[in-house]
C-alpha cells in the first residue's frame, strides 16, 4: 500500500512540475506577442533581481514569472551531518525554483497560482487563489518538504571507539494539503471553513544511544550506539470561524476538530559485535488524540484613548494509547521466549486518558494623556487531565510478564496579570517598562501496581512568579541611538507531598521541597551612522540564572536551602556596514557568547570529578560584500564562521563522557547574478563548506562543494 501511494505521489510531482513549466513557457510565448499586462494586477519587478540597468527598450511591467534552476552538492565525509546542516541534499538537484501566475476572470475575480518543484531536495508547494472581492474565495495548497538528519552516534575518546550507524542519510517527509473557503459578502459576517491533512513519515536519529562494554574498561557501560526513530504520524484538521463587526465591536467565533495519529518507533542496537550480550531492542508507541475546541474573541474601540479586547478558549481532548518494547535477534522482532538477552521489556500496552483546558483573558489599551501608553491585562487558566493503562512487563529470562496498571490524574490553575507602560514625552528618549505576576496552584499524582508501586506519587504545588523589566532608547543625534533594557524575574516553587512510599521519599521528584529560580538579564545597544558610508551597532547581553532547591535525601531530614545551579552568560556582538564606493558595499557582524554553568557538586569530595562545571562559549562571525560589475551583473560573496573550543576530556574517571564541543565550521559562497534584459534575468551559485567536528572524533566531518544556476523569465 505504501508503495503505490509513493508512486502515485511521486507521478503527482512530475506532472505538477510539468504542468508548471509548461504553463510558464505557453505564458511568456503570450507575453511576447501582447506586452500589455493583464488590468488589475500589480506589477512585480523585484521576480527579476534588481540592478542598475538603464535598458528602456522594453517598458513592460512582468507581474508573472517563473524561476528554473539546477544545481548539485559533492561531499567528501559525513553526507548525513552536511545534509542536516544545511538543510539540502547532497548530489543532483533542480526544478521550478519559482512560479507565479496571476490572471482576471473578471472585473471583480482574480486566479493566482503560486508554486514551487525542487527535485532531489524533495521540496515542493503549490498554492490556488480564486478571489472574487464581492463573494469571497476559494483556496487550496499542497505542501510537501523534507527534512534531514545525522544518525551519528556518540564517541568514546579514551580509546577511540566509535559505532558506524546502519543509515547515516536519515530523512523525514512532511506533507500538508489544505483547502479553505469564505464568504465575505458586504454588510453581513465574514464565514470561513478551512480542512487541512498533515503527515509525518520517514527516520530520524534519537539521543537515546544504545549502550557498549566493547573495548571499554572492565565493568564500564557507555552510551554511544546510535540509534534512530521511526515516524508515522498524521494528524486532521477542521476549523470554521465567523467574524463580524457592529457598533465598534468586532467579535469572532470559531471552532477546530483534531484526529492525530502517532505510529512511532525508537530502534536500539544494545551491544553491538558481542554475541552474548547483543540484544535488538524495538518500541513501538501509538497514539490516538481528538481534540475540540471553541474559541471567541473581542475587540471594542470606545474612542481614541480606550481600546478593550477579550478571548476565550476552551478545548477538550481525549487520548489512547498502545505499544511495546521487545528485545529479540533483530528490530520488529516478535517475542521470543528463548532469547538469552532479554532486557527491560513490555507488551500489550493500552490505556485512555482526556485533559482538559479553559483559558480567558482580557488585555486594555489606555492613553490618558499624550506620549503616555498604559496596558493592563489579566488571563485565568484551568487544566486538568488523567490517564490509566495497563500492560505486562517482563525482566527475565526465560521470559515471563506480570501484568502491570497505572493511572496519572493532574490539574493547575493559573491566575496572571500584567501591566505595561511607555511614554515618549522626552525630547530624544522612550521610556517603557512592564510587570508580569501568575500564581499557579496544582496536583500531580500517579499510582502504579504492583511491581512499579515504588513511584506511587501524590504532590501538591504552588508557583509564585514574577517578571519586571526597565527599558529606554535614547536619540541624542540624528546619527547616535542608544538603548538598553533590564529584567528581572522570579520563580518560587513550593512542593507538598501527601503520602510518598515509606522508605522512597529519595525518589525524583519525592524529595523536592521548595526550588527558587531567579534570573536577571541587562543589554545595551549602540546604534551609530559614523561615516556617511560607515555604520555601526553594538549590543551586549549579560544573563545570570540562579536556581535554589530545598529537599529531604536518604536519611529523610530536610536539608537547608543550597545553591544547586548557577549558570552566566555574556554576548559581544558587532555588525558593520561599510559602502566605501557606489558600485561596492561591506557588511560584517561577529558575537562572543561565554556561557558557563555551575554547580556545587562539581569538584565535591567522593565524586572523583565525574561531574563538571559546563563552559559553552563559542564564536560566530559572518561577512558579506556586493559588488555592481556593470550597470546589469551583480555579485555577492558571503563567509560565515562557527568556532565552539569547550571539549574536555576526563581521563580519571572511566565511565564519564566529555564535556563540551569542539566544533569549527566555514561556509564560503559567491554569486553572480546578470540581466539580460528586463524579462530575463540569470544567477550562477558557487557554495564551499568544511566542518571539523572534534566532539564526535571527526565522525561528522566533512568538506563540500555545491554549485547551483537558475534562470527567471518574466511574462
Amino acid at each position: 500500500m505504501k508503495d503505490r501511494f509513493k508512486l502515485r505521489t511521486k507521478c503527482t510531482y512530475l506532472v505538477a512540475a510539468a504542468g508548471l513549466v509548461l504553463a510558464a513557457s505557453q505564458l511568456s510565448a503570450l507575453a511576447g506577442t501582447d506586452p500589455a499586462a493583464p488590468s488589475g494586477t500589480t506589477a512585480k519587478t523585484a521576480a527579476v533581481p534588481a540592478t542598475t540597468s538603464t535598458d528602456t527598450s522594453d517598458d513592460t511591467d512582468y507581474t508573472n514569472w517563473v524561476t528554473l534552476g539546477a544545481g548539485g552538492a559533492f561531499v567528501n565525509g559525513n553526507n548525513g551531518a552536511y545534509r542536516h546542516e544545511h538543510d539540502t541534499n547532497n548530489g543532483a538537484f533542480g526544478g521550478v525554483e519559482d512560479f507565479h501566475w496571476s490572471a482576471p476572470v473578471n472585473k471583480e475575480t482574480t486566479f493566482t497560482m503560486d508554486g514551487h518543484g525542487i527535485f532531489g531536495n524533495h521540496d515542493y508547494d503549490l498554492k490556488l487563489d480564486l478571489t472574487d472581492d464581492k463573494i469571497g474565495y476559494i483556496r487550496a495548497g499542497w505542501k510537501e518538504f523534507r527534512t534531514w538528519y545525522d544518525s551519528t552516534g556518540g564517541y568514546y575518546p579514551l580509546t577511540g571507539l566509535d559505532f558506524e550507524p546502519t543509515n547515516n542519510e536519515l530523512f523525514v517527509d512532511r506533507r500538508s494539503a489544505w483547502v479553505e473557503a469564505g464568504l465575505t459578502l458586504p454588510d453581513l459576517p465574514v464565514f470561513t471553513v478551512r480542512y487541512e491533512y498533515d503527515s509525518r513519515e520517514g527516520a530520524m536519529d534519537s539521543t537515546s544511544w544504545g549502550q557498549t562494554t566493547l573495548n571499554t574498561p572492565a565493568g564500564t557501560q557507555e552510551k554511544i550506539v546510535p540509534t534512530f526513530l521511526g515516524i508515522d504520524e498524521t494528524r486532521n484538521i477542521f476549523t470554521a470561524d465567523v467574524t463580524d463587526t457592529f457598533y465598534e465591536t468586532t467579535a469572532n467565533l470559531g471552532m477546530r476538530y483534531e484526529i492525530d495519529k502517532t505510529n512511532d518507533s525508537t530502534y536500539i542496537d544494545q551491544n553491538p559485535d558481542q554475541s552474548a550480550l547483543n540484544a535488538f531492542i524495538t518500541q513501538q508507541t501509538v497514539e490516538k488524540n481528538d481534540l475540540f475546541s471553541g474559541h471567541g474573541s473581542t475587540v471594542t474601540v470606545f474612542d481614541q484613548k480606550l481600546t478593550l479586547s477579550t478571548g476565550f478558549a476552551v478545548t477538550k481532548m481525549d487520548t489512547n494509547i498502545g505499544g511495546s518494547r521487545v528485545y529479540g535477534p533483530y528490530w520488529n522482532s516478535p517475542v521470543v521466549s528463548g532469547f538469552v538477552n532479554n532486557g527491560a521489556g513490555f507488551i500489550n500496552l493500552g490505556g485512555f486518558g482526556n485533559a482538559h483546558d479553559s483559558v480567558a483573558n482580557f488585555n486594555v489599551l489606555y492613553v490618558p494623556i499624550d506620549n503616555l501608553t498604559i496596558i493592563p491585562s489579566a488571563r485565568i487558566e484551568y487544566q486538568d487531565s488523567n490517564e490509566t493503562d495497563h500492560f505486562a512487563s517482563d525482566t527475565g529470562h526465560p521470559i515471563a510478564f506480570t501484568n502491570e496498571s497505572a493511572n496519572t490524574n493532574n490539574w493547575e490553575l493559573d491566575n496572571a496579570q500584567s501591566l505595561e507602560a511607555r511614554y515618549t514625552g522626552f525630547r530624544d528618549w522612550s521610556l517603557y517598562s512592564s510587570v508580569e505576576s501568575d500564581e499557579d496552584w496544582g496536583n500531580n499524582s500517579w499510582n502504579s501496581a504492583p511491581i512499579l508501586n515504588t513511584v506511587n506519587f501524590n504532590q501538591d504545588f504552588t508557583m509564585i512568579g514574577l517578571k519586571a523589566t526597565v527599558g529606554a532608547n535614547w536619540y541624542p543625534l540624528s546619527n547616535l541611538n542608544f538603548g538598553g533594557q533590564y529584567y528581572h524575574e522570579l520563580h518560587d516553587y513550593t512542593y507538598s507531598n501527601r503520602n510518598v512510599v515509606p522508605g522512597l521519599i529519595s525518589q525524583y521528584p519525592g524529595y523536592l521541597r521548595k526550588q527558587n529560580f531567579s534570573t536577571d538579564d541587562g543589554n545595551i545597544r549602540c546604534t551609530w551612522q559614523a561615516l556617511p558610508t560607515v555604520s555601526l551597532v553594538t549590543r551586549y547581553d549579560f544573563q545570570l540564572s540562579t536556581v535554589d532547591t530545598w529537599g529531604v535525601p536518604d536519611p529523610g531530614t530536610q536539608t537547608g536551602g543550597i545553591e544547586s545551579s548557577t549558570g552566566i552568560n555574556h554576548i559581544l556582538s558587532e555588525d558593520v556596514n561599510w559602502t566605501p564606493l557606489p558600485w561596492l558595499y561591506l557588511q560584517a557582524g561577529g558575537s562572543y557568547v561565554i556561557n558557563g554553568v555551575e554547580t556545587p557538586v562539581a569538584g565535591s569530595a567522593g565524586i572523583n570529578n565525574l561531574i563538571e562545571n559546563g563552559n559553552n562559549n563559542y564564536w560566530t562571525l559572518d561577512a558579506s560584500a556586493g559588488i555592481e560589475l556593470d550597470a546589469k551583473t551583480h555579485l555577492q560573496l558571503e563567509y560565515a564562521y562557527f568556532n565552539a573550543d569547550n571539549y574536555y576530556v576526563n581521563y580519571n574517571v572511566n565511565d564519564s563522557m566529555p564535556f563540551g564541543a569542539d566544533d569549527i565550521m566555514n561556509t564560503v559562497s559567491a554569486t553572480v547574478t546578470h540581466q539580460i534584459n528586463k524579462q530575463v534575468s540569470v544567477s550562477l551559485k558557487y557554495t564551499y563548506a568544511d566542518n571539523n567536528d572534534g566532539t564526535s572524533g571527526g565522525q561528522n566531518n566533512y568538506q563540500a562543494n555545491s554549485i547551483y544556476a537558475s534562470t527567471t523569465f518574466g511574462f
